[in-house]
């Protein structure tokens, strides 16, 4: 696997993220003077980002509020956000394991996630999980992201990467779309967050649990 390169998602792909996202947002709901919402129904707004997860949060609770409170709201859950992070978040079964068989094997590996760049190098840190990346982008990284082929483009160049075989592996419509569009095949996770089910999306390859990796990318190559 030494001329293999694997970029991955970050929420919903390689770590649950969902129970700390899900906290901070009914935090700021509350301050808000909105609803709560359930952890199910969060975990299908995840994937474009913390302020687009406020956004549905508070349009699912009432509709968005002016611009100026919206605004205070965002940096109220940053700050919640920021000192929650990995109270409840962990690896996914099986990631741990994959990550280490790929970095034995020799394969590069990275990170592209639209999380902003604070939170998903302190939660890989907290978790454990920075040692395995030669890289890691976030939503604030580039003047784009995902879908848009430049996160991608611009994750792949932090790697290093030479051109050889690259995949994408995540579990949203933005995973899939990004990598389609940075013409590299993306094998999504059934199990992440998304509203629609990953096989309507058009993944290249789908895998329901993450100990089926290491065998998918060895069979196609």
């Amino acid at each position: 696997m030494q001329e293999i390169t694997i970029i991955f998602d970050l929420d919903g792909t390689i770590v649950d993220t969902a129970p700390d996202l899900h906290g901070a947002l009914n935090h700021s709901l509350r301050r808000a003077g909105r609803d709560i919402i359930d952890l199910e129904h969060v975990r299908h707004m995840v994937g474009r980002g913390a302020r687009v997860l406020l956004e549905r949060g508070l349009e699912a609770t009432g509709g968005l509020p002016e611009s100026e409170r919206f605004e205070e709201l965002v940096e109220d859950f940053f700050t919640y956000y920021q000192e929650h992070l990995s109270d409840q978040s962990r690896p996914f079964e099986g990631v741990v394991e994959a990550l280490e068989t790929f970095r034995d094997a020799g394969a590069v590996m990275g990170v592209c996630t639209n999380k902003p760049m604070r939170f998903a190098k302190d939660l890989l840190i907290d978790l454990n999980l920075a040692q395995y990346f030669k890289a890691t982008t976030g939503g604030d990284s580039f003047k784009v992201r995902k879908p848009d082929a430049g996160h991608i483009i611009g994750t792949l160049e932090a790697m290093g990467h030479n051109g050889g075989r690259a995949y994408m592996i995540g579990d949203s419509i933005s995973d899939i779309d990004a990598a389609h569009n940075a013409g590299i095949p993306c094998i999504a996770v059934s199990y992440g967050y998304t509203e629609t089910p990953v096989h309507k999306l058009g993944p290249d390859y789908i895998i329901d649990h993450f100990n089926e990796l290491v065998p998918l990318i060895r069979q196609i190559g």
